[in-house]
This record gives C-alpha cells, structure tokens and sequence, in this order.
C-alpha cells in the first residue's frame, strides 16, 4: 500500500495495526456531494463525480490486470493526507488528500496501477496467510518457553527460567521483522504489477514515480537512520530507484494526459478543496485573480457553504453558462437550493442534473430529498419511484432510505416507513434501533409478505462492521 511514512513514528504494534487496517472497514453511506459519512469505521467521503472520474482512471488499468469482472470501487476517504491501500478483495481506499495532491490524472492514475498491482497479486490474502503462520510460530514458541519457565521453577534453576523467558519474549520480534519483510516485497512487486499495467494501457508511469520520489523526499528525514529490518515499505532512495529504472524503460513515458482528462482532473480537486478546506484557504489557493473554470467551482461551491445563496447561485449560473452539459454544475446550484432552504426551486437543477448523469444514484437520492422537503404530497409518489430506484442501486445508502422513509410517511404508508427507517438505521450501525424499527414493522406487514420477510431479516441480521450496539 501506498503510505506516507512522514506520518509514521514507530513500528511497535505493526502487526495489530495491520490487522485492523484490513478488518476494521465500514460500510459507505451516501451523503451530499463531498461530505463525510460519520461512522465506527472510516469516515467515506461520496460525489458522483469525483467517484466517476476515479472509475474511469481505474478501467483500463483493472482490465489488463484481469480484474475488470471483480467489481472492485474506488472508495474516497475523508482524510488529507497522501495515502491510498487496499484492505479488502474488491475496494482501493483513497485518501481525498492523495486527489488533492495528484497535480496531475497520471500521477493519480499511478497510484491506482500500484494498489492494482496488491490485489492482482492477492497480496492481502497471502498477508493474512502469512500472519496465521506466523501467529502459529509464536504460539508454538511461547507454549515451549512457558514450559521452560515453569521447569526451571520446579527445579529452581534460574537459568532455565531466563531461557524461558527470552523464547517467550524472542518470537515477537521475529516475527515482525519476518513480516515487515514479507510486506517489502510485496510493495516492490506492487510497484512492478504497476508499472506493467500503466505500459499495457499505453500509458505513462511517470506520473507514478514522480510521486513516489515525491514521497521520498518528503519522508528521507523521517526514515534517515532508520532499521531497514523494521520498515514496511523498502526504503525510498532504494525504492524510488528501482521504480526510476523500471518507469524510463516504458515506450510510453514521455506520453502527457489528454488535456480534457487534466480539465476535469482540475475541477474534482477544485471541488474537494472548497468542501474540505477553509473558506480563506480556498482562496488563497483560487483567488479572484484566477479566473479558470476550476477556480471559479472552488469559490462558488465555498461561497453557498459560507450562506451567501444569492451571490452563490450568480457564480453557479456563470458555471452553468460555459458549460451547459455539465450535470454537476446543475447538481451544484440544486443541492445549494435546496439546503438553502428553497427546495421547490431546486427541482429544475436537479432533474436536469440526473437527465445529464444518466440517472446518477447519489443525485437521484438529492432530488429526492428534494421532493420530499418541499412538503407538497403532489411529489410523494415521485419522490417514493425515485428514491427507491436509487437504493435499489446503492444498497448501503443510508440517506436514501431515511428520505424514503418520509416519503411512505406523508403517504401513510407506515409499514413501508418502519421498514425503510430500520434499513437506514442498518446502515449506519445502529443496530439497536434497526432491530426495534423492523420488529414494529413486521407487525404492521402480513406474514410472508416480502416487506414482512425484509424486517424479519434486519431483526435476525448480523451487525454491520462498526455497528454502535448489538
């Protein structure tokens, strides 16, 4: 996995570390566009289009590695730092951090071929065979040492004890060095899985060591004087070097992005800045001397969250003007209208946003929202089709079932109001309140119906990964 080892201080407690970096993932949950989910596992950050930019970066790349039928997502973790790591069989996590510094597609581009490369590999399913072997090692050791101890008791022969002791106390750091090993070979074999990628798709991996030697710069003093034995990663003069050779070798190196590629590379980092960052940064990093497309998005989309709707919409209008086909552009000035306060007239914006998306979930879940807030009933049958076409497309969607749930409310449709409470509930891990939800409506469904085997599921359901209560 890609890590910043600036961040990194010690090596101590690695292998649980691991463990939970491959365990402890949540489900993600739809929320307005480039908002964070909170949540028991990693907050998800969720935007159509940032998710589908990702996406097409990855396609090429998944498809040469023969992955192209696994279904594996791009999922964007709301965290500013550079890193990017596989924990699962089927996601690459990102860091909106590693998008915001990604000057370039290509360099983006690059760290998805090196996390490519770890699950063509199986990378974490050997990291988990590897971990059992050696957890058994230490278990078999510690077992012979304790023996040791107790006979050198028995015998009151302290020497016997101490060699006990040091099998007890020897295994450990063994066994993280073994595994720190193991895990260095995998990223090299990463990096070479990557670069190979990157070539088969006539693409250059120049974007990719650029921002590996960037990394190393950054993290030379960090991992100066430090156990090779005791890294994860090789280490970066050694690493960077490697991947240099491997990179020039490539026909396709001096190869630069497609220029429309890099205008919309510029405005999903422009987008994430304005809803992560600080009104003044932002501005600092687009000022009103800067009158690119990019620049124009940051400072709109930071000028309705700061609650100047009116000068917001002005600049969204202009976005809209220069670009009439850009469905986020009207997603935009939708979700402004609505969360300020006038959802009637952020239908228009948003109709035209899922027409132009090709019926995106995420926007169908924002007109929904729409609908359902404009508190006229002449919507709830349209928001009710909508948003259940929606989650029937992004099944752990939270927001989209709380807002059905309103919906079947206004109707009084309260069965199917219990139900989809208690899937949203679910969702976000609050197992407790879904298990009540979905016992009260399965007294408001007949026996057997489907809305009534639904609620019996979520009563007899597992928790989700993360979940608050039991």
């Amino acid at each position: 996995m890609l890590v910043d080892l600036a961040t990194r201080k010690k090596t101590s407690g690695l292998i649980a570390a691991l463990v939970a970096a491959a365990l402890a993932v949540g489900p993600s949950v739809p929320v307005a566009p480039a908002r964070a989910q909170e949540s028991k596992g990693p907050n998800i950050l969720r935007d159509t289009e940032t998710e589908r930019l990702l996406a097409e970066y990855t396609r090429p790349i998944l498809r040469v590695a023969g992955l192209e039928k696994q279904n594996i997502q791009v999922v964007i973790i709301n965290d500013p730092t550079f890193n990017a790591f596989v924990a699962d069989g089927h996601r690459i996590f990102v860091n909106y951090g590693a998008i915001m510094q990604a000057e370039t597609p290509n360099q983006l581009i690059g760290v998805l071929a090196h996390e490519t490369g770890h699950l063509a590999g199986g990378h974490l399913a050997k990291l988990h065979q590897q971990l059992a072997q050696l957890q058994t090692q230490m278990i078999i050791a510690m077992v012979l040492g304790a023996g040791a101890i107790v006979a050198g008791a028995a015998k009151g022969s302290t020497g016997v004890a101490d060699a006990g002791a040091a099998a007890v106390a020897g295994p450990q750091a063994m066994i993280q060095r073994t595994l720190l090993s193991y895990q260095r070979q995998q990223e090299e074999s990463a990096d070479k899985a990557g670069v190979k990628f990157l070539t088969a798709t006539q693409q250059s991996p120049r974007g990719m060591y650029e921002t590996f030697k960037r990394l190393a710069d950054q993290t030379l003093f960090a991992a100066h004087g430090a156990d090779p034995y005791l890294m994860s990663h090789p280490m970066p003069a050694e690493r960077v070097e490697a991947l240099e050779g491997l990179a020039r070798a490539s026909p396709y190196w001096d190869k630069k992005d497609d220029p429309a590629l890099q205008a919309r590379h510029d405005l999903v980092r422009a987008k994430i800045a304005a809803f992560m960052e600080r009104q003044d940064t932002v501005y600092r990093r687009y000022p009103l001397s800067n009158s690119s497309l990019p620049a124009r998005y940051a400072r709109a989309i930071t000028t309705y969250l700061h609650g100047d709707l009116n000068n917001a919409l002005a600049q969204i209008d202009g976005l809209i003007q220069a670009q009439p086909n850009n469905p986020y552009f009207q997603e935009l000035r939708g979700q402004a209208l609505l969360e300020g306060g006038r959802p009637a007239e952020a239908l228009s914006p948003l109709h035209k946003a899922l027409a132009l998306s090709n019926n995106a979930p995420l926007i169908e879940m924002l007109l929904g929202q729409a609908l359902v807030a404009t508190d006229n009933k002449a919507y709830t049958d349209e928001a009710i089709t909508i948003l259940r076409a929606a989650v029937a497309r992004e099944t752990e969607a939270p927001l989209g079932y709380s807002q059905l749930a309103m919906a079947y409310g206004k109707k009084g449709d309260y069965a199917e109001a219990d139900l989809a409470s208690a899937q949203a509930a679910y969702l976000r891990g609050d197992n407790k309140t879904a298990r009540e939800l979905a016992s009260r409506a399965k007294t408001r469904f007949a026996i057997g119906t489907p809305g009534w085997v639904k609620a019996d599921d979520i009563v007899s359901a597992k928790p989700m990964p993360g979940s608050k209560n039991n």
